[in-house]
């Protein structure tokens, strides 16, 4: 295939509501340049974008995907993102590959959670935007309705380059605000339009839309300004650059409109994105560091040395690793090696890929600005920063992926699967960052972590698709702790005969608690000889041994100190498992009469919302035994920061979407330790003592 010049070229990614149509526009955008022959279509299975089973079951996208077309003579490689809160992680992941964003949004609805969502991560990026306002053929959809929205919910200028023609049913095209020409479409989805005067009946609109999209843009140049002010018509071409002057600076959006699903307005979209957005060489030089951590630049120039950043993995048992990445300097050919400066590691590969959709498109070389694929590689995971050699090696931040918001304990349908299990949930790890797996080494549950119920479940299936294992879920335990409150003391003595030789051992201990976080002492307080000190040690295991499984639920007793003072011994006897075992012994029969409890795990919770559901957030908060420690402003929205039981916040991301209608999210990690109040805790031992009784 040709190859383009980096100024030729234009990386978006495409953003949004789930619904509102982005993999739509996507499929007709590669249908009108021409790069392929149907329009491809989520609701049948046939785009070239939602290729997944998972995808094309649900018909809604689940993970990015890479396309390209060419317009105009431009390259534009788009990402197609998915418009769910369960997979945000792939959005802001691609978002850093990108120049620019498309926002796609419903002619209806407007603006919703997934598009102000998508919208900060653009503005983390100062990335540029242009805003596609899709489904104008629908009921009640109405363009000015949706735009009004847009200026309330961003407090941007928006600036619509075009009108519709007619509305709902009746919509059959737009006016080009600019030339001021009426494209009118005709009837399939070929894309093919007339050009005619405005009409009648909307002139007065489109000319009152025009005179305000004059005004915005001539406020990018003074001089411009100034002959505005003076009467003089600004000619087209000079507004064109003003458009793009701002559009790339940050100050004015563009605003489209049309229907993706008819292939109409697409065209002016693909012009928009040409003539208003930026190339990889108009963008601020890429930022990094050298191996002695001094911050460098890299320029988007084939001149440069060759650098790259891995945003994506896609894991496959069959074909392989397929590995994503932007170049943002140099050229790199086929069939060659690059240092990976984040692992440190020289790593070969063989063919290089542009990606259209499940298709590789290979290429004999890539260079600065473009984005393609590797496959098979061993080393290189996303996030990685590549570079042609150590020589020239600078390293690239990546992003700071949302944390999971919920857990769920994973465990084999089939008895023996336990260590294909955990393989097989490391290689979705490595395709998707927002997918945690651990073990829980109290409860010995193996832990599956993401950002909803349908990313783990989406998770799960892809397990059983991709790798054959089939697995179940379910709500992990709480890994509980079990301490005392007072000091008690107690002997604990073993004696056996029978026949020969016998066992004895006999200890008096004393326990006593620790402040919280301190952990296990062992006191050794023996005068006299009455333990012979080679017996000491295995007192203290015994005890250890005795801590794993406490005697109130059976949970690891933490935070006590336990003197060995007082025993006795005999001379044929005595042993080390004797003493052990008497170890054991007088501990729990100490620890029952030290006033034990329970302890829980609580956790700092940091949940972002909207001022209109912040009450409604609180008092759910506090309904679970939360302590709230402040509120504070964080963008458009609410930062509220507080602590709660762990027991009381498995199953908080569903309740947050739904009081928060989707907009609000939550983070959480451990603070401490605190006392079970004693309702609960009778109920958990209660529990446990039933659960222990049914596995027996």
């Amino acid at each position: 295939m040709a190859e383009y010049d980096v100024n030729n070229m234009r990386n978006i990614c495409v953003i949004g509501h789930g619904g509102d149509g982005k993999t739509s526009f996507c499929d007709a955008a590669l249908f009108s340049a021409k790069t392929v022959e149907r329009l491809g279509r989520v609701d049948n299975g046939t785009s070239k974008f939602d290729y997944d089973p998972d995808e094309i079951k649900k018909k809604a996208t689940i993970s990015t995907s890479l396309g390209f077309c060419e317009w105009k003579k431009h390259k534009i490689n788009i990402l197609d993102t998915p418009g769910d809160a369960n997979f945000v992680g792939e959005t802001k992941s691609s978002i850093r590959a990108a120049d620019a964003v498309v926002i796609i949004l419903d002619g209806h609805s407007g603006v919703k959670v997934q598009t102000q969502t998508g919208w900060e991560f653009a503005e983390e990026s100062n990335l540029p935007k242009i805003v596609f306002i899709n489904m104008m053929d629908k009921e009640r959809a109405n363009f000015i309705k949706v735009l009004d929205d847009l200026k309330k919910s961003f407090k941007t200028a928006f600036i619509p380059l075009v009108s519709p023609i007619g509305a709902e049913e009746s919509f059959k095209g737009v006016v080009d605000l600019i030339s001021k020409k009426a494209h009118v479409y005709k009837n399939g989805e070929n894309g093919e339009y007339d050009v005619a005067d405005i009409p009648a009946d909307i002139k007065d609109e489109c000319m009152s839309l025009r005179e305000k999209l004059v005004e915005s843009a001539v406020e990018q140049d003074e001089k411009m300004m100034e002959k505005y002010l003076e009467g003089e018509e600004i000619k087209d071409e000079d507004l064109i650059k003003l458009i793009r002057k701002g559009t790339i600076g940050g100050e004015l959006v563009p605003v489209l409109c049309g229907s993706a699903i008819k292939n109409t307005g697409i065209k002016e979209l693909l012009d928009a994105i040409v003539s208003f957005l930026p190339s990889p060489a108009e963008r601020p030089n890429a930022k990094g560091k050298d191996p002695s951590a001094k911050e460098i630049e890299r320029k988007s120039s084939v001149n440069e040395p060759f650098s790259a950043l891995v945003f994506k993995t896609i894991a496959d048992p069959y074909t392989g690793k397929l590995t994503l990445f932007r170049i943002y300097s140099g050229k790199l050919a086929s069939d060659s090696q690059f240092y990976n400066f984040s692992k440190k590691r020289v790593e070969k590969f063989g063919q290089i890929f542009f990606m259209q959709g499940k298709d590789h498109i290979q290429c004999r070389q890539v260079q600065a600005g473009d984005i393609a694929a590797f496959s098979k590689l061993k080393e290189t995971a996303t996030g990685d920063t590549i570079c042609d050699s150590d020589k020239n090696a600078i390293i690239y931040d990546f992003i700071t992926l949302p944390s999971p918001m919920i857990s769920f304990a994973v465990e084999p349908k089939t008895k023996g699967d336990e260590e294909k299990v955990s393989t097989s949930l490391s290689r979705l790890c490595e395709e998707d960052l927002t997918l945690k797996v651990k073990r829980e080494p109290q409860t010995r549950e193996l832990l599956i972590s993401g950002m909803g119920v349908s990313h783990i479940e989406m998770a799960v299936e892809k397990l059983k698709r991709k790798f054959g294992v089939d697995v179940t879920i379910k709500t992990p335990k709480i890994p509980y702790r079990e301490t005392i409150k007072a000091s008690a003391k107690s002997q604990g003595k073993y004696k056996r005969q029978s026949g020969g030789r016998g066992q004895y051992g006999d200890t008096w201990i004393e326990i006593e608690p620790l402040p919280r976080g301190k952990g296990f002492e062992f006191v050794d307080k023996i005068v006299g000889g009455v333990i012979p000190k080679n017996y000491i040690p295995s007192v203290e295991k015994g005890i250890v041994e005795a801590m794993q499984f406490g005697e109130l639920a059976g949970y690891p007793v933490v935070n006590i100190r336990v003197t060995l003072y007082d025993g006795s011994f005999h001379e044929v006897d005595s042993s080390d498992m004797a003493f052990k075992i008497a170890g054991s012994m007088g501990f729990k029969k100490a620890f029952m009469e030290a006033k034990p409890i329970l302890l829980e795990p609580v956790m700092n919770v940091e949940v972002v919302v909207p001022d209109d559901c912040m009450g409604d957030i609180i008092g759910d908060i506090n309904s679970r035994r939360g302590k709230m420690k402040g509120v504070e402003p964080k963008n458009n929205n609410q930062l509220i920061k507080a602590t709660a039981p762990l027991a009381e916040m498995l199953n908080y991301a569903p309740d947050l979407k739904s009081i928060s209608g989707g907009r609000g999210f939550f983070t959480m990690e451990f603070s401490h330790y605190e006392e079970v109040p004693a309702h609960l805790s009778e109920k958990i031992i209660a529990e446990s003592k039933k659960e222990k009784e049914s596995e027996e």
